[in-house]
């Protein structure tokens, strides 16, 4: 029986490093792939003001794909916490209301993104005759990102201790403020999670943006303006298949600037959290 018992553990721990070898090991060759194929054909050409069926320059989509991205995170962002705040400080806990809402955060965020991108096409792009448009992209990757932002949101909130929250109250602070100075800094690294998440959804997004933003490789002049963003860049020049070469460039692009992205929160994170604890 002794035995048996050794057995198990061992066996369970192998499998967890098995697991997490292969997919390390994909994880990277994957990047390598992208990188030994996509570096070679980085060149000028390819970072030239405006597109042309010459240079298949991806900057306009660079550009358009940063404005993007910022459009739809002002947009969900700030909907995501205050509804999470709302689910975690103001609701009473365990209602049949909150159970129906999470419900239905955590099926709206398995939803596949074309489904969104039909969605905002019939909403934005005819209904509201917004057209092919950033804003309509915008707004329907807002929507696609809303319930991941809101769900880590609502978790960051509940993982803050209590005593936090008690201790406000004895100092005579107020709900309002108690939430706005005292929890939402120490959930704010959380927060940030679900947030580079949701960068990294709309950053990669296609189907969606094919659907609301257009697919014009240009800088907008306005909101109004069809775009192309550079997930929907690779996929134009991988489809068409004469520009294979200057698609895994795009892809290398695209690869840093979510990396980037993604340092970026991650040390903002990890000083707010300093902040916080000291």
């Amino acid at each position: 029986m002794k035995h048996k018992t050794k057995i198990l553990p061992a066996l369970l721990r192998l499998l967890v490093v098995a697991s997490a070898g292969i997919t390390m090991g994909l994880v990277l060759f994957l990047f390598g792939y992208i990188l030994i194929r996509g570096i070679p054909s980085l060149s000028p050409e390819l970072f030239s003001l405006y597109y042309t069926t010459d240079n298949v320059s991806l900057l306009p989509a660079l550009v358009n794909t940063v404005l993007v991205t910022m459009a739809a995170l002002v947009i969900a962002v700030p909907v995501g916490i205050c509804s999470a705040i709302w689910l975690a400080e103001y609701s009473r806990r365990g209602s049949r209301l909150i159970l129906a809402v999470r419900l239905a955060a955590e099926t709206l965020a398995g939803i596949p993104s074309i489904i969104y991108g039909l969605f905002g096409m019939l909403l934005f792009v005819i209904f509201l005759g917004w057209g092919y448009s950033l804003l309509a992209g915008a707004f329907t990757l807002a929507i696609m990102v809303l319930p991941v932002i809101m769900r880590t949101t609502e978790n960051a909130l509940l993982s803050v201790s209590d005593s936090y929250r008690e201790g406000s109250f004895a100092l005579g602070a107020g709900k309002l403020r108690t939430i706005f100075a005292i929890v939402l800094p120490a959930a704010m690294p959380g927060i940030l999670s679900g947030v580079i998440l949701s960068i990294g959804r709309i950053v990669g997004e296609t189907a969606a943006l094919i659907f609301t933003a257009g697919t014009v490789a240009k800088m907008p002049n306005s909101p109004m303006s069809s775009v192309r963003t550079l997930a929907v860049h690779m996929y134009s020049l991988a489809s068409e298949g004469l520009h294979i070469k200057q698609s895994y460039a795009a892809a290398v692009v695209l690869l840093v600037l979510v990396g980037g992205i993604n340092a970026l929160a991650g040390m903002g994170a990890k000083k707010i959290g300093q902040v916080s604890n000291g």
